[in-house]
């Protein structure tokens, strides 16, 4: 497997810096590989044991996984979370006949469009560190639907996923009964998850939208802290074909008298999101100015982070091992960690820091499946779930910075109804040869489509077309063994949610 390297050292003998110049800025370092290593190893020590089972396999108990297959099944039958009617309508109709679980406790609630999986799963680890019972509702998949409901940073047992389904299943029949339509697929699961969380109880949900926000199933819940990673262009058949346009949407998720935690975004998001805050006498703390990064490198295993909280350099947290590689991750950390301040009331006024040792401990306890996740070694195989231009952005820049290749090839399967070309277009700067293929899902873009826009992208020399993904990996992993055995080629494994969780488990991590 190639090591992670480390990056330029950054002049430290400037200290009329300002914040908002080193904010953003990747630290250029260059210290010797045996001194990065040893500081891992001790920033190590910190952490607890990693979040939970991240990824569940299939139930062992023959009984239990039928059980299972069963709710799946009955799940499948309703629209899928592509097919959408945008309305809160279904959703709070099912949680006043269920008496609205979702009051029964605080919530942090995600949106934003890259990012959103990962700073839950941050802002998660943050809150069982300070002992705090939590319940994660994250979307899609990467390979088990018990993922979406996490309770105390572990997804959800197949038996209690099971009977909350059972439990609930009469008041989503008498709903469906009532409405035009009957409710989704994804809102039959976040009902399902509010009710969880009830019935746990927690004492804080964390709450990923699944699009949008302002009609998003999960807008039923009055968040004190609202979190916005960042915008860019997704889902532009039904958000918008701006990041304006996409944050008006988003900003759903603002309500009365919270605190915004609001990521780097395009000026006019950024601007949509300031207004809708104004209009509720909501509390903005924007990532860049309120909080953000210090200082940031490359180490073995991840990456070594001083962030800075709400508190201005009362709040600075040093010795940060975060197990995630590339710049986007630590963006992610940073805004995690205002959330978990804004959520026990710090900031501004109060400028307090939490327990260093704590925090230290949640970040380097961290997992996040599917995002720039090595599965295998020799050659090494790296998955990432980016599906759209500014994830594969993100993706290609974490990878050329944490890994030495001397060649990368990319296996690559996307959805339709992505802007395909654009994701293409982020890789082909690190791609030296892109086997395209499709993943087994409807919504899969057929491999010759896809191999024709490669083929635009990175000339017919430079692609090979595997229609099926066992195929396409076997090919890229020849490809890169094609090297010289040290000559330390690799694998990315990309497009889609999908197509990494099915990679995974072709390559025996499920």
């Amino acid at each position: 497997m190639s090591e992670p390297r480390p990056s330029d050292r950054h002049d430290a003998s400037q200290p009329d810096d300002t914040f908002e110049e080193i904010v953003g800025e990747e630290t250029q370092r260059d210290p010797d590989l045996a001194v990065i290593e040893a500081g891992s190893r001790t920033l190590r020590t910190y952490a607890g044991s990693p979040q939970g089972e991240a990824v569940p396999a299939r139930p062992t108990d023959p009984e239990t996984d039928k059980a299972l297959r069963a709710v799946e099944q009955e799940l499948a039958g309703r629209w899928g979370e592509t097919k959408l009617e945008p309305s809160v309508t279904r959703i709070a109709a099912l949680m006043d006949v269920l008496g609205e679980p979702q009051r029964a406790y605080p919530s942090i609630h995600i949106t934003g469009t890259n990012g959103k999986t990962s700073t839950a799963r941050m802002i998660e680890a943050l809150l069982n560190a300070f002992e705090l019972r939590t319940g994660r509702y994250t979307s899609p998949h990467v390979q088990s639907i018990t993922e979406r409901i996490s309770l105390d940073g572990s997804p959800i047992e197949p038996e209690r996923f099971t009977e909350t389904y059972e439990d609930i299943k009469p008041y989503v029949e008498m709903v469906d009964s009532q409405q035009p339509y009957r409710l989704s697929f994804f809102e039959v699961l976040t009902g399902m998850a509010y009710a969880a969380f009830a019935d746990a109880p927690v004492d804080v949900a964390v709450v990923e939208v699944g699009m949008g926000g302002t009609w998003d199933a999960t807008n039923v819940i009055d968040s004190t802290v609202a979190v916005v990673t960042p915008i860019s262009l997704d889902h532009t058949d039904r958000l918008g074909t701006t990041p304006a346009e996409i944050a008006g949407e988003k900003a759903g998720v603002i309500k009365q008298g919270a605190t915004v935690i609001l990521a780097q975004q395009p000026v006019d998001a950024a601007q949509v999101m300031l207004k809708k805050a104004v209009e509720v006498d909501a509390t903005v703390a924007r990532e860049g100015m309120e909080f953000g990064i210090v200082s940031r490198e490359v180490a073995v295993g991840g990456q070594l982070l001083t962030l800075r909280g709400l508190g201005g350099a009362a709040t600075e947290y040093t010795d940060i091992f975060l197990p995630l590689y590339g710049a986007h991750q630590a963006h992610n950390a940073a805004v995690a960690l205002a959330a978990v301040e804004a959520f026990f009331g710090i900031g501004a006024e109060q400028a307090r820091s939490l327990d260093i040792d704590a925090i230290r401990k949640a970040f380097a306890a961290v997992l996040s499946p599917g995002r720039l996740e090595v599965v295998r070694s020799s050659p090494t195989v790296v998955l990432d779930a980016a599906h759209n231009p500014a994830g594969a952005k993100a993706a290609a820049d974490g990878i050329s910075e944490a890994f030495s290749f001397s060649r990368l090839i990319g296996v690559v399967g996307t959805s339709g109804d992505k802007d395909v070309r654009g994701l293409l277009e982020a890789f082909e700067p690190i791609f030296a040869e892109v086997v395209v293929t499709q993943n087994s899902t409807e919504r899969a873009m057929d491999a010759d489509e896809l191999a024709a826009i490669a083929v635009e992208v990175f000339g017919d020399d430079r692609v090979q077309v595997e229609p099926r993904l066992d195929d396409a990996l076997e090919a890229a992993i020849t490809l890169a063994e094609e090297d010289d055995e040290y000559a330390g080629a690799g694998v990315l494994v990309t497009g889609s949610v999908i197509t990494v969780g099915e990679a995974r488990l072709l390559l025996g991590r499920g």
